[in-house]
């Protein structure tokens, strides 16, 4: 999470080309961008997912629950965007994200048992809306939000098997909410865009084995994702 911090930090502040757009009296770099009724763009960038466990039985103990290893994935895809207001956007964000958790079960001796390696590519269909404040000579701030789903190809929903035979298993589609902000910088030939932002899956995503008293699954409640996305969009 902090390398994510401080890597977006780093774009916004590092390099000639984006410095320069916070002069009292720039140059105004392509004036007429936003004017467009629609805007097309691309985007790459980086994620970190997690999980959220909601438990039947929370006996208050650490070492019961589930363990979480994160690790860095990476996202690209393609941005609409529509002119609905000086201050206001619609966004269609479709993408692709790539990513990996490593899940800990307490109570196994064998590794084979005790871990779980969970790989998942998500199709993700965000719409958002987007609120900007004022063009500041060559940078305009934004927050936005709005929902999203998200279809997972690893998720081993269909499978037959379960984690007794080493197969953690997820729902095929999983339903979010996103928040973010950033800023657009408006260079000589295009617009570039860092942002942040949090997705929390709303749905349940666990695929449950099927002993219901499987010592993987048996005690949790639910499972919902938790996203970090750091972009870079060029439009």
């Amino acid at each position: 999470m902090k390398s994510f911090f401080f890597l977006f930090l780093g774009i916004f502040f590092l390099g000639q080309p984006v410095i320069a757009q916070f002069n009292e009296r720039p140059v105004l770099n392509i004036e007429n961008k936003d004017k467009k009724f629609l805007n097309y763009g691309y985007y790459l960038g980086f994620n970190q997912y997690g999980f959220k466990f909601d438990y039947k039985e929370d006996l208050g103990i650490k070492n019961t629950d589930v363990q979480l290893a994160k690790s860095t994935g990476f996202n690209v895809g393609l941005i609409g965007e529509m002119r609905i207001h000086e201050f206001l956007d619609v966004r269609i964000e479709p993408g692709l994200s790539f990513s990996s958790r490593t899940l800990g079960f307490p109570g196994f001796e064998e590794e084979r048992d005790a871990l779980r390696e969970v790989k998942s590519t998500y199709i993700n269909f965000p719409l958002l809306l987007k609120v900007n404040t004022r063009r500041l000579g060559n940078w305009k701030p934004f927050i936005l939000g709005g929902a999203s789903a998200s279809l997972n190809l690893g998720s081993n929903e269909q499978s037959l098997d379960d984690n007794s035979s080493g197969t953690f298993r997820m729902k095929k589609w999983v339903y979010n909410y996103e928040l973010g902000f950033g800023i657009d910088f408006y260079l000589e030939y295009f617009k570039f865009t860092p942002s942040i932002r949090g997705v929390f899956a709303i749905t349940d995503e666990l695929v449950p084995d099927n002993d219901p008293n499987s010592p993987w699954t048996g005690n949790i409640a639910g499972m919902r994702s938790r996203g970090l996305f750091i972009n870079f969009t060029f439009e």
